[in-house]
């Protein structure tokens, strides 16, 4: 299992691949309605973490594909 520090790198790393990359998609996604976990709280579920990561990162290869 990965720890919050690996998936936290991971969210950084695809969410700055969207910005350079897609601007028009990273507004999109800062004006959805989707409450990001809170990495700073040490009680945070690694799940959801794991959860965000992976719906970023899908929303991100659909948009590839247009």
């Amino acid at each position: 299992m990965k720890t919050i520090e690996t998936i936290n790198k991971d969210i950084n790393e695809v969410t700055m691949k969207i910005n350079e990359t897609y601007p028009e998609l990273a507004k999109y996604i800062a004006e959805m309605p989707v409450t990001i976990p809170d990495t700073s709280n040490p009680k945070i579920d690694v799940k959801r973490l794991e959860e965000y990561f992976n719906s970023l990162t899908e929303l991100y290869k659909r948009y590839q594909q247009h």
